[in-house]
């Protein structure tokens, strides 16, 4: 049974209606020749794994801030929120996951807390990997209170392929770190601003999951980690 759960990972709803649509191509297309078939094979199963929704281990001490994306952390950096969070006009340190087609696109809260503010902006949809899709792309902004008292943000980015966010938080609402909130298709970012003070526990390049990796701790007074390649 333990090696049955570990090759079916749970399969998030947002994706059933596409396998629906991807099955359903692959039959007409089977039926049109068999080498296009296998190719919509192919693609099904892409777009089953795209979708896939794993359990995740997280860390649970308060003041903890958790990865709410799998990707590569693309930078780390001083910005100014979105402005419709209303978080005011200074940096913070910000940290930007990058998600290729490949990771699991389900997003997760990062802190236990109070949401204080959810904000949709529509705009562009250029590569999520430029440093401008943070203030020119679609996006989906999310500020809120943790149960410390931080002021912090996370912010969904639609990319190149992405066109639909999918986000199920309100205002007011009370989170838990690690729970599902939404996701983003088809390959996208995620960042997250810190609290004035709070340092990046991560390095540039390194892999973060959602819902496990600390991309940093409202309790700790160390230093911002620096990382390189060995």
């Amino acid at each position: 049974m333990e090696a049955l759960k570990a090759v079916i990972v749970p399969i998030n709803r947002e994706g059933y209606r596409f396998i629906a649509i991807f099955v359903l191509g692959t039959v007409i297309l089977f039926w049109i020749a068999d080498p296009l078939g296998w190719l919509g094979t192919l693609l099904t199963c892409w777009c089953v794994y795209f979708f896939r929704d794993p359990d995740r281990i997280t860390p649970t001490r308060d003041g903890l801030i958790i990865s709410p994306a799998d990707g590569v952390v693309q930078s780390i950096e001083m910005a100014v929120p979105p402005e419709e969070l209303g978080m005011g006009s200074n940096p913070r340190q910000r940290i930007a996951i990058f998600m290729n087609v490949f990771n699991v696109h389900v997003n997760r809260i990062p802190i236990d807390g109070e949401i204080t503010a959810v904000s949709y902006r529509p705009g562009k949809f250029l590569n999520a990997s430029l440093d401008k899709a943070s203030t020119d792309n679609e996006r989906q902004a999310i500020r809120m209170t943790t149960s410390l008292g931080q002021d912090i943000a996370f912010v969904q980015i639609a990319g190149l392929v992405a066109r639909r966010i999918v986000c199920t938080l309100y205002e007011g609402q009370r989170v838990h770190t690690g729970a599902r909130f939404g996701l983003i298709r088809f390959g996208s970012r995620v960042d997250v601003y810190l609290d004035e003070g709070t340092a990046p526990l991560v390095a540039v390049g390194q892999t973060a999951i959602a819902g496990e990796t600390v991309l940093a701790d409202c309790d700790s007074d160390e230093a911002r980690r620096l990382g390189e390649v060995r």
